[in-house]
């Protein structure tokens, strides 16, 4: 289970409190920046994956700051951020062999 969030820039600093936080900072908490995942704007993406805890707990914590986007938007960072990922491991995986 995951939610993504997209946080202003003026409202960066906010990702600390999930990171901070003694229940969602447990579960897999990863910030990039929009340009980083081909999106336009300066905005912050933020995936948290974990329990259904954690994840109410998340949107708690960004209230008013940032709501989860709509599944169809939220599935389409998701998938940028999981390309992201898979690159960098593939990339692993030739700098160190099978």
């Amino acid at each position: 289970m995951y939610r993504v969030f997209r946080i202003p820039p003026a409202q960066a600093e906010k990702t600390n409190l999930l990171v901070g936080d003694d229940v969602v900072g447990r579960q897999s908490v990863t910030v990039r920046d929009a340009k980083s995942l081909g999106l336009r704007g300066d905005d912050r993406y933020v995936v948290v994956e974990g329990s259904e805890p954690a994840l109410a707990r998340a949107v708690e914590l960004l209230k008013g700051t940032a709501e989860p986007l709509e599944a169809a938007k939220a599935d389409d960072v998701y998938r940028r951020f999981r390309a992201q990922d898979d690159q960098a491991a593939s990339g692993m995986g030739l700098i160190f062999g099978p």
